[in-house]
């Protein structure tokens, strides 16, 4: 089964840009879609971005405008450029295969991002 690493977390302050990398064990070209997810300390984990295989991309209106999903060259990574990023974008980010809004693999081990002054 696919696995899933998140990386690129960290502490930005308010106003800043992070990008993260999902990479996968194997291909994610079989999945429709490769969605980011993110869990705010004490909340639930909702759904950022999605971008199906052929890079149609769609946003929650939270971020719209600031994130950016994208699939990279090699058919195993998906990324996530975050600019002007809020408070409220503190959390933890995860990706995953998605389809009918159903996360398809286990779920990695995610990535924190603070952003704080």
């Amino acid at each position: 089964q696919v696995q899933l690493v998140e990386s690129g977390g960290g502490l930005v302050q308010p106003g800043g840009s992070l990008r993260l990398s999902c990479a996968a064990s194997g291909s994610i070209d079989t999945f429709y879609a490769m969605a980011w997810y993110r869990q705010p300390p004490g909340k639930e984990r909702d759904l950022v971005a999605t971008i199906t295989r052929g890079g149609r991309t769609n946003y929650a209106d939270s971020v719209k405008g600031r994130f950016t999903i994208s699939r990279g060259n090699a058919k195993n990574t998906v990324y996530l450029q975050m600019n002007s990023l809020k408070p409220e974008d503190t959390a933890v980010y995860y990706c995953n295969a998605e389809f009918g809004g159903r996360r398809l693999l286990p779920w990695g081990q995610g990535t924190q991002i603070t952003v704080s002054s």
